[in-house]
Formats: structure tokens, C-alpha cells, sequence
């Protein structure tokens, strides 16, 4: 059997599938207690209906960039862990860099058909620990945390922005920089040759990607089209994915 079949087997579809199955139940009694706390406070129940139609509505196509994840995940860390790591606390585009990272460390890669059992092993792990220090800490430190940022957003008011609002943003900017750095850097140290094959590839999905945002920016805030604000995310890592098979052929 190979570790592949063994990633698919029936004992990891329980294990996952049970644990999803767990938080899908805590999904419907937290809906349960919310509609019922609706009602307490007097709010109007056609209203809270449209509510609850709006937010399953809206929650189809951004889930399809999770979808695209564990298929992206899944040739190489089978179905169940991509589904359980991206269905309960996961994030996409944390998921799939960190295995790739791990991948890489480990002298395998995703996709190509060596994983091994250590390997696996070592990705799960890592996937995992990295990832539980947001719950630890939040836990921990986020009563204190929040406020902070409360008392900091009364002081400079609304419309500067608090210290998490800041703080998120100059994460992200980082973030996004070190990723595209590294593709910058590995076509520098290359050939420098003009092609869209190799290390060229990432920058111009990346680039087919964050003209797709910023389309959905403009049409959501400056169009009045608010509704799109929901699916810019995901249209855009569609958008990147259609590049990047348009180019690689």
C-alpha cells in the first residue's frame, strides 16, 4: 500500500470526519442559541431569516477557494487531513506554505508522488503546532488585548484607525513582500531571462491576482456593489489559478 492509499484510508476519513462532524455540530448549537438570543432581544424574525439566507448565500464562493486548497493539498497529504486542517481552524494560504515550506525542508515535494510517512508525519506536526498559538493566546491574552484596542480607537477615533487595524495591515503588507521577495530574488539569481516559464510564473500570477482584487475593490467600494466585497478573495485566486494554467501551457 502506498502512503498515498494509506492517507486515504477509511480509519483517516473517520478520524477527520468525526472531529469535522464535531464542529459542525458546535456550528449548529452556537445558530440554535443565536437565534434564540435573536429573539430574546425582540429582533424581527423575517429580518434574522434574511440574515441567516444572506450569510449561507454569501459563504458558497469564497469556499471555493478552500475547495481548491485540499484538491491543491490533497496529491500529496491525501483528502482527509487538507479537509480536516482547512474546515476547522486552517487557512489557505497558511496551509499550503507552511507544507511547502515543511516539503521542501524535508527534501520532498508537493504534488511529485514521494511523500513518505516521516515526511508526513513532519508536515502534519508542523502544520499543526504553528498554527495553535493563535488559540493559546487568544485565550490567554485577548480580553486584556481587546481592551487595549478599544481605549487606543476612542483616543484616535474612528476614522484614523486603532493599533490592530495598523498592525493587521503592515502584517499583511510583510507578509505579501517576503513571499513576492522570494520570487524576485530566485529570477535575480537566475538567468534574468524576459520569459513567463520558471520563476517568472509566480510574479505574474501574482500580479493577474492583484489586479483581479483590486477590480473587485473598486467595483464594491466605489460602484456601490457591495456584495462583491464577499467573493474578491476567492474570484481572484481563481482568476491566479486560470493564469497560471494559461501560462504554464
Amino acid at each position: 500500500m502506498t502512503v498515498l492509499s494509506q492517507l486515504n484510508s477509511g480509519g483517516m476519513y473517520l478520524i477527520c470526519g468525526g472531529i469535522v462532524a464535531l464542529i459542525a455540530v458546535f456550528c449548529v448549537i452556537f445558530m440554535v442559541r443565536a437565534w434564540r438570543a435573536g429573539k430574546a432581544l425582540g429582533m424581527d424574525t423575517t429580518r434574522m431569516k434574511r440574515a441567516i439566507t444572506a450569510s449561507a448565500t454569501f459563504s458558497v464562493l469564497p469556499s471555493v477557494g478552500i475547495l481548491l486548497g485540499v484538491l491543491a493539498l490533497s496529491g500529496s497529504l491525501g483528502v482527509p487531513w487538507p479537509w480536516l486542517r482547512l474546515s476547522v481552524i486552517g487557512a489557505l494560504h497558511y496551509e499550503t506554505q507552511v507544507a511547502d515550506a515543511a516539503a521542501e525542508q524535508l527534501g520532498v515535494s508537493l504534488g511529485s508522488g514521494n511523500m513518505t510517512v516521516q515526511a508526513f508525519s513532519t508536515i502534519a506536526l508542523l502544520m499543526s503546532v504553528c498554527i495553535m498559538w493563535g488559540m493559546i493566546l487568544s485565550a490567554l491574552f485577548n480580553k486584556k488585548y481587546l481592551d487595549k484596542l478599544q481605549k487606543s480607537g476612542a483616543k484616535e477615533g474612528k476614522s484614523s484607525g486603532g493599533f490592530g487595524d495598523r498592525a493587521m495591515t503592515a502584517m499583511f503588507i510583510g507578509m505579501v513582500s517576503a513571499y513576492i521577495g522570494s520570487y524576485v530574488g530566485g529570477f535575480v539569481s537566475g538567468n534574468g531571462t524576459f520569459t513567463f516559464s520558471g520563476s517568472w510564473t509566480p510574479l505574474a500570477v501574482a500580479a493577474v491576482a492583484a489586479l483581479a482584487m483590486a477590480a473587485f475593490t473598486y467595483f464594491s467600494e466605489k460602484k456601490g456593489m457591495a456584495w462583491l466585497d464577499n467573493f474578491s478573495i476567492a474570484g481572484s485566486m481563481l482568476l491566479g489559478m486560470l493564469a497560471a494554467v494559461l501560462i504554464g501551457h
